[in-house]
């Protein structure tokens, strides 16, 4: 697995939006889908039971992938799991 970094604009979305670090890690290991974003990034998205909200939730992690790392560009979560996985397979 590459290294993953994350930009400092993620770290802060982290804290803003109760998001562990440690479910963007999953997400980036165990994704239920990647999808390609804007300008070349990649969108990574996982189910999973948010905690904080006690209910299931889509994460989303924004990347740009280098050859040696995976840098973190944002990351949110949504309840809109049919929008963003429709005709995607768990």
């Amino acid at each position: 697995m590459k290294s993953i970094r994350l930009f400092e604009h993620a770290v802060t979305s982290l804290t803003d939006r109760g998001i562990d670090r440690a479910e963007v890690e999953r997400t980036l290991t165990e994704p239920d889908a990647v999808e390609p974003g804007h300008a070349g990034r990649k969108v990574y998205m996982r189910r999973y039971h948010d905690t904080v909200l006690d209910q299931a939730m889509l994460l989303r992690v924004i990347v740009e992938e280098t050859e040696t790392e995976i840098v973190v560009v944002t990351v949110y979560k949504t309840s809109r799991m049919d929008r963003y996985l429709k005709g995607k397979q768990p």
